[in-house]
């Protein structure tokens, strides 16, 4: 039996993000351009502890996420405890998290190299690259993923570094190229991500969307998006197609503003879901590397209070 694909409906997009709205737009990204931190040691924000952050920095990790859309912090912290992700997050107002299937019971991944069961069969549990993406690019509008934590407890012996593109610095990028490629990949339909089924029959149902939209809840810009070549369909559109051609190669060139860091234990990042991957990479002798990934329904409040 086909399953047709659900379409995320977008709401009229206003402001900077407007195509037609180049005013807003300039002024938008004259600000993004002049507040958008240096080096990626500027998104570092040493810590005590990052279950309990003092009101300083609280609030140096919400500066650099009001500018950035993320932020790294690290912290002495060794221990193998999802409270360090979980407290945090409260902490930035994400308290929803993604229950997806391959999570642990409590809604947070323990994302290790996995020998056997389901997590075997996909890219996150074992020690292979991820390309670039978003977490959640396959989930429905109504569990849309707009931030994450990623909390490291044990780094592999070489490789597992991040590659960090914050997804508006993308966009902008992309309009400063060609505005119609943005326009392209905000149609309603750019994207579609087939239906997942297994023995049993369609356990996921296609998910049709854009890469680029406005998230109605905050009004700020939100991303969907893999890199992936396979279990992806993209609009049969000469724009679309051509626009996703740019962005691939944009990804794949080196840029001052893709930012690289290989999360050491105790170290961690907080995101409105920046664009992503992950290199190759190797474990230590009996010490897998292991990352807690704990996805959320919510933006994080980066208010200076």
């Amino acid at each position: 039996m086909t399953v047709a694909p659900q379409t995320l409906v977008c709401p009229p997009v206003s402001g900077p993000f407007a195509a037609a709205d180049d005013r807003a737009y300039r002024q938008w990204r004259a600000a993004k351009l002049r507040d958008y931190p240096a080096t990626t040691a500027d998104l570092v924000v040493p810590v005590r502890d990052p279950r309990a952050l003092a009101a300083g920095e609280r609030r140096a990790i919400a500066d650099r996420c009001a500018r950035a859309n993320m932020a790294i912090y690290a912290s002495a912290e060794r221990a193998a405890d999802k409270d360090i992700p979980r407290l945090l997050a409260g902490q930035f107002g994400l308290v929803h998290l993604d229950h997806n299937w391959l999570a642990d019971e409590d809604g947070i991944s323990s994302v290790t190299v996995s020998e056997s069961g389901s997590r075997r069969d996909f890219i996150p549990y074992t020690d292979r690259p991820i390309r670039w993406h978003t977490d959640g690019y396959y989930n429905p509008p109504d569990r849309r993923i707009r931030a994450m934590i990623l909390h490291c407890v044990a780094s592999a012996a070489s490789g597992g570094e991040n590659a960090l593109l914050d997804h508006e610095i993308a966009y902008l990028q992309l309009r400063d190229a060609d505005p119609g490629h943005v326009s392209a990949l905000m149609q309603p339909d750019a994207m579609t991500i087939p239906a997942r089924t297994d023995e049993h029959g369609v356990v996921r149902a296609a998910e049709a969307g854009p890469v680029f939209s406005i998230d109605a809840q905050s009004g700020a810009l939100h991303m969907r998006y893999t890199a992936r070549t396979r279990s992806i369909e993209w609009k049969d559109d000469p724009a679309v197609r051509a626009a996703a051609e740019w962005l691939a190669r944009l990804l794949a060139a080196p840029s001052r503003w893709i930012h690289r860091v290989t999360l050491q234990p105790g170290m961690g990042l907080i995101c409105n879901n920046v664009l992503h991957d992950r290199s190759g990479f190797v474990d230590a002798p009996g010490t897998p590397r292991l990352v807690y990934r704990a996805r959320y329904h919510d933006r994080i409040d980066a208010g200076l209070r």
